[in-house]
C-alpha cells in the first residue's frame, strides 16, 4: 500500500500517554477528498487526522501516530476522556450519503492492520466517532461496515441467538456502558441510535429485546474496563 505524506500543522504530544490504544473512524462529510485534506491541513480551524483514505484507496499520511491529532473532540469511549490523546484517527472520504467503494475499505483494512500491530491494539478498541459521542456525531453512519472489518479481525460483533430476553432500557444502558459507550448524562435514545447505526442500521422503532442481548453479548466478551457486565 503506497501512503502519500501530506503533512498537517494541526497536532501535539499525547496528554498523559506514550502510545495509543484505540482507534477511531471517521468520514469528512465533504465532497472531495482536496476539500478535505485542505480543511484537515487548515490551522485555523484547529482539526487534523492521522490519516485520509480516498474513495479511491489512495492513503494520506497527515500526523504521525505517535502524536496526538485532533480528530475526536468531546467524547468519550469507558474511562477515557480524551479520546485524542488515546486514539489514531481515520478520515474516509464520504459525505455521510454514499456506499464506502472497495477500494477504500481495502485500504482501510490494510492500514488497520499495520496500525493495530503496531500499537498492539485489539479489535474492540476500533470505534466510530459516533460511538464516542452519541449525541454529537454520526460518524462514520450506517453505510459503513462494520461486519466486514469484524470478519477480518478489526473490529467487533454481537454474537446473539436464541431467546434475546427483555428490551428494557436500564440492562441496554448499563451493557452500553460496560462496552465502552459513554452513557452518563447522554440521551438513551442517541445511545441507542449510535449503537444501532453501528450493529443494527435497518432496525427501526423502540428499544426491543435484540438491542439488549447484542450490548450484553458485546459486554460480556469485551467488557471496556473490564468491570463486572451483568445488569
Amino acid at each position: 500500500m503506497d501512503i502519500i505524506d501530506w503533512p498537517s500543522p494541526n497536532h501535539g504530544p499525547r496528554r498523559g500517554r506514550d502510545a495509543p490504544d484505540m482507534v477511531v473512524l471517521h468520514y469528512t462529510a465533504m465532497e472531495t477528498p482536496r476539500a478535505a485534506l485542505d480543511r484537515l491541513c487548515d490551522p485555523v480551524p484547529e482539526v487534523s487526522a492521522h490519516y485520509l483514505i480516498a474513495e479511491t484507496g489512495a492513503v494520506y499520511a497527515l500526523v504521525p501516530e505517535a502524536r496526538r491529532a485532533w480528530h475526536a473532540g468531546a467524547g468519550a469511549w469507558g474511562a477515557c476522556a480524551d479520546v485524542n490523546s488515546a486514539s489514531v484517527g481515520i478520515e474516509l472520504a464520504n459525505t455521510g450519503a454514499h456506499p464506502f467503494p472497495e477500494p477504500q475499505m481495502a485500504a482501510l483494512e490494510t492500514l488497520l492492520g499495520g496500525i493495530c500491530a503496531r500499537w498492539n491494539i485489539p479489535a474492540e478498541r476500533v470505534i466510530g466517532h459516533s460511538d464516542m459521542a452519541p449525541a454529537r456525531k454520526s460518524d462514520p453512519g450506517p453505510r459503513f461496515d462494520w461486519a466486514r472489518l469484524a470478519r477480518a479481525g478489526l473490529a467487533v460483533w454481537p454474537d446473539v441467538g436464541g431467546d434475546a430476553g427483555e428490551g428494557d432500557m436500564q440492562a441496554f444502558l448499563a451493557a452500553a456502558g460496560a462496552f465502552g459507550y459513554p452513557v452518563e448524562g447522554e440521551a438513551p435514545e442517541a445511545v441507542l441510535t449510535a449503537f444501532r447505526m453501528r450493529f443494527r442500521p435497518w432496525a427501526e422503532g423502540p428499544l426491543d429485546p435484540v438491542d439488549v442481548a447484542m450490548a450484553r453479548d458485546l459486554a460480556d466478551r469485551f467488557p471496556v474496563d473490564h468491570r463486572s457486565t451483568r445488569a
